[in-house]
């Protein structure tokens, strides 16, 4: 492979590369990144949703792994409301600081003693 092809050299050396061409190639490329969503067993599941019930009695803090098709998001918090309707946690991260998190996105969850 030509140097020219490694690196901004894709770039640099052909000027008949248009910038909406340029950002189109670099969002296939981001998207060709994106991973799928673990599947859980009902064991997991359960074990989740027994940490997010114990620190919603509790209030102890929880630790909370969001699925993201990109990379995951690990939050910290106590459990402040659970809408059940909505299958949905509040978790409370500070002052003014909360998040409502769907608990299909949930994929992992300890209780932090």
């Amino acid at each position: 492979m030509s140097i020219k092809l490694e690196g901004n050299g894709l770039w640099e050396s052909s000027r008949i590369i248009l910038p909406e061409h340029k950002e189109g190639y670099l969002k296939l490329m981001k998207d060709r990144q994106r991973r799928g969503k673990p599947e859980l067993d009902d064991q997991e599941v359960q074990l989740i949703e027994q940490a997010l019930i114990e620190s919603y009695n509790s209030r102890n803090a929880v630790t909370v792994t969001v699925f993201s098709p990109f990379d995951d998001t690990v939050m910290t918090g106590v459990v402040t409301s659970i809408n059940t309707a909505r299958r949905e946690v509040k978790l409370f991260r500070g002052e003014d600081d909360y998040s409502w998190i769907k608990l299909e996105d949930i994929i992992s969850a300890s209780v932090l003693s």
